[in-house]
């Protein structure tokens, strides 16, 4: 008498055991980073929360393309640094699921001379002065919040896609987008005081938050 086989699947086949056929959707890349506070052995980041389908878990913090940390919240703070010397730091995002995100654009940040001065602070303030149809023009002011002088600033700020800087006074773009350093004559800022730089831009006048001030 000849028996036929039972077969049958197991639950892990017909529902997935979180394997091949679990979450495979990976994060999507957070945004750029922005630099805060630059000193000579530090720089604070921020950057914009990265979108997941089931939910971001960790941030990993790549510096030079090595991820040096990994971190829940949207800000790390890099430390152990060399002074005077350039840095790139970018950020990618990873789900409960191990997949992890493309790196973010890339933000270069070059720390201050040795020592850093602890006694400087910056704000930078953004403002609309007039726009049109494709275009505006804006001003930011940078004050020295600290209580010694300082001779050198940089701002930064993200804008939205499609939106650009023209020209510009007062100021010297660089890059990553938008980065703008000081120009010869206003650099050096006593404590308390103020400079202003202005720009026509090109596009929505909209921008994103937040503009961050270093000052050295």
């Amino acid at each position: 008498m000849c028996r036929a086989a039972i077969t049958g699947i197991s639950l892990g086949q017909r529902y997935g055991d979180g394997g091949s056929d679990g979450d495979t959707t990976a994060p999507s890349a957070p945004g750029q980073p922005t630099a805060g506070t630059v000193t000579a052995n530090t720089v604070a980041l921020t950057w914009t929360a990265a979108t997941d389908n089931v939910g971001v878990t960790a941030y990993e913090v790549l510096r030079n393309g090595s991820v040096v940390a990994t971190v829940s919240a949207t800000s790390y703070t890099a430390t152990g640094l060399t002074a005077s010397t350039a840095y790139t730091f970018s950020v990618r995002a990873r789900d409960a699921a191990g997949n992890v995100s493309a790196a973010s654009a890339g933000r270069s940040v070059t720390t201050s001379s040795g020592g850093g001065n602890t006694d400087a602070g910056c704000t930078a303030t953004y403002k609309t002065l007039t726009s049109w149809a494709g275009g505006f023009q804006a001003e930011v002011t940078v004050r020295n919040t600290g209580t010694a002088a300082g001779s050198a600033w940089t701002v930064n700020w993200t804008f939205p896609a499609g939106t650009t800087v023209g020209s510009l006074w007062n100021g010297v773009a660089g890059t990553p987008a938008v980065t703008v350093r000081n120009a010869a004559h206003n650099g050096a800022l006593a404590a308390g005081a103020s400079t202003t730089f202005g720009f026509v831009g090109n596009g929505s006048s909209t921008t994103s938050a937040p503009i961050s001030c270093s000052l050295s």
